[in-house]
């Protein structure tokens, strides 16, 4: 626990649980460039929708172990079978609709990978491989989406991946680092634009 002296500013939902404080202050915001990690944040982004993003972060171990360590080929194949297993695990989100999304995306993602090399360099890209760095003073200011996140959710249903609208991209930009959403007064904020 931080006492008074060494409590350092972070972003309001940073503050709100210990969770919450370890995923801000370790990875939200941090440029991310492994394809496993971002396929992963593509997943529990879009079962994120519709709940709260601490109900996603208390299931990740079990979303890992679930869907094979976020193996997009593994995840690519899953059967009727799987799908089934998936649909009584209690550890993760049990959606249907969620858990097909996941599976198709992996082999959209996989496309993309033998496209570009990785998806990595095609979904930077439309950050110019830097990550954009805002300036919110608080977070009344911060859109929910923006018209990058259109387009890139655009083209991403343009190559087949679906459950992947604007708001899902944004979010999924936000944690990977391809946008710096920290507020301007958070700790985070000058030590992610130097990562």
């Amino acid at each position: 626990m931080e006492d008074n002296k060494t409590q350092k500013f972070r972003c309001e939902w940073g503050n709100i649980s210990e969770i919450y404080k370890l995923y801000h202050d370790t990875e939200w915001g941090k440029p991310l460039h492994n394809d496993r990690q971002l396929f992963e944040f593509l997943v529990l982004e879009s079962f994120q929708a519709g709940l709260s993003w601490i109900t996603i972060l208390k299931k990740r171990e079990n979303f890992r172990k679930a869907f094979d360590n976020f193996d997009p080929t593994r995840v690519a194949l899953y059967s009727e079978e799987k799908i089934s297993e998936l649909m009584v695990d209690s550890g993760i989100i049990r959606n249907l609709l969620k858990i097909k999304s996941s599976i198709n995306n992996a082999a959209r993602f996989i496309e993309v990978q033998k496209e570009f090399g990785s998806f990595d360099k095609y979904i930077w890209q439309f950050v110019g491989f830097k990550p954009i760095i805002n300036r919110w003073k608080n977070f009344s200011e911060m859109p929910p989406k923006t018209p990058l996140s259109d387009i890139i959710s655009k083209d991403l249903k343009k190559r087949g991946f679906k459950f992947i609208g604007s708001t899902i991209v944004y979010s999924f930009m936000q944690a990977t680092g391809m946008v710096n959403d920290h507020l301007t007064g958070c700790f985070r904020y000058e030590e992610v634009n130097k990562d």
